[in-house]
């Protein structure tokens, strides 16, 4: 028996599925699995001294100085050495984005934007700096990162 047939064999699971694909179709169902899918992903912050995995939806943004990295989490602050560009490579197929030249915002986290000014679902905000601002903006309200 393959999956779907026992998909449809659970009541409760086939009727919640029928009820989400009604009201959403099959891409919200693909939305809410890359979603979920997102939200299961590991960073990795790697130092000298130090390995610590990081849910890549508990991050905020990162921002560089001099080749550091700095992560800013829900649940902290962490760092690690290396360039915005692999960072922004990896992470921008989970919904990162370049708000000015030395930071990266998570799409996800982003409540509102005024001005150049982007604030966060914490209430930190952020600057936003012109040369991104189109970019971000399109992103924000589309949902999603345009390559």
């Amino acid at each position: 028996m393959n999956w779907i047939q026992k998909l449809t064999q659970n009541e409760s699971l086939h009727y919640s599925l029928t009820a989400f694909l009604d009201q959403h179709g099959f891409s919200g169902l693909e939305k809410a699995l890359q979603l979920y899918s997102n939200t299961q992903e590991e960073y990795i912050c790697k130092t000298k001294n130090t390995v610590t995995k990081i849910k890549i939806d508990d991050i905020n943004y990162l921002e560089i100085q001099t080749h550091t990295i700095t992560v800013h989490t829900e649940h902290g602050i962490y760092q690690k050495y290396g360039s915005l560009t692999n960072e922004q490579k990896f992470l921008t197929p989970y919904g990162f984005i370049r708000c000015r030249q030395n930071c990266l915002v998570s799409l996800s986290k982003i409540h509102s934007i005024y001005d150049n000014t982007i604030i966060l679902i914490n209430s930190q905000q952020l600057h936003m700096s012109q040369r991104y601002a189109p970019k971000v903006l399109a992103s924000f309200v589309h949902g999603r990162v345009s390559r």
